[in-house]
């Protein structure tokens, strides 16, 4: 049986995967499912704070409500999720790519190689990341782009780590020395035998990584200096709706729970796809 029936099998992946599936294909139709621009501000006044379910003086049915602007706000909950995913998601590639090319190569480098980058490695774990990530972001213009390239840059330290201990693990087995004395050169042990047999702990990581992603970048824009508004994020739709807690709770707490419902789907896939690729825990097939 293969690893998918297996992970379909575990509720946690299902429900996981249910929840992410759906926000993914919000996020990818935004302009189709959304009913309005989410940037749109007609008669403030008139149209500003409207509870769900209330139609504004246009005729305009507004399902969760407006916010201080008379912007709908199901329409900026629908593209804030393709903000946030886009975020979180991008941001875990590059920590992947920087992660892994730093373990792999202080695995194989040799010793002072290694020393060197694990030096470095350890450095930047030094360094707490909120306050990191508040100086980087700080140096340059707010943008989605300089978000993702913040958190990604922030975030590989773990995953190098996690590189370097798998792919020396895997050194060490005797199927690695039998590949070398057939003569199987560097770069095909490395995408034939090494990565292969390395990335379990990275893949969970990984999933893990998104949902911190997304709970870093909604931090970052609710202290307004992640993405800029008007381009709506959950984060900076919460910080718009602090100060209206009182009569408007709706403004802030929906892209709250939003931020919930992701992480916790991406903490309930990565235990699942521990258990499915680790062999130690895998389910047994019938």
């Amino acid at each position: 049986m293969t690893r998918v029936p297996i992970l379909l099998r575990d509720p946690r992946a299902v429900v996981g995967l249910a929840i992410l599936g759906l926000f993914v294909i919000v996020a990818v139709f935004a302009p189709v499912v959304a009913p309005t621009d989410p940037t749109l501000q007609g008669d403030i006044l008139r149209t500003r704070y409207l509870a769900p379910w209330s139609t504004g003086p246009d005729g305009v049915l507004h399902i969760l409500g407006t916010d201080r602007f008379g912007r709908d706000m199901l329409s900026r909950l629908i593209f804030g999720t393709r903000i946030s995913l886009t975020v979180g998601l991008l941001s875990v590639a590059v920590s992947v790519v920087v992660g892994c090319t730093v373990g792999v190569g202080a695995a194989l480098g040799g010793r002072w190689v290694e020393h060197v980058l694990m030096a470095i490695t350890d450095a930047a774990l030094a360094m707490p990341r909120l306050v990191l990530l508040l100086a980087l972001v700080a140096l340059w213009e707010p943008s989605i782009t300089i978000v993702i390239l913040v958190l990604g840059l922030t975030g590989w330290m773990g995953i190098a780590r996690l590189t370097r201990a798998e792919v020396k693990g895997v050194l060490a087995r005797p199927f690695i020395d039998a590949a070398r004395a057939q003569g199987m050169s560097l770069p095909r042990l490395l995408w034939r035998h090494l990565m292969p047999n390395a990335t379990t702990p990275v893949i969970v990581a990984a999933a893990l990584a998104v949902g911190s992603a997304i709970t870093l970048e909604s931090g970052l824009s609710f202290l307004g200096i992640g993405v800029p508004p008007p381009t709506p994020s959950w984060g900076n739709m919460i910080s718009s709706g602090r100060d209206a807690m009182v009569h408007a709770p709706w403004i802030a707490t929906l892209p709250g729970l939003a931020i919930v419902l992701a992480v916790v789907a991406t903490n309930l896939l990565a235990d699942s796809l521990r258990d499915v690729l680790d062999p130690a825990t895998r389910p047994p097939t019938r």
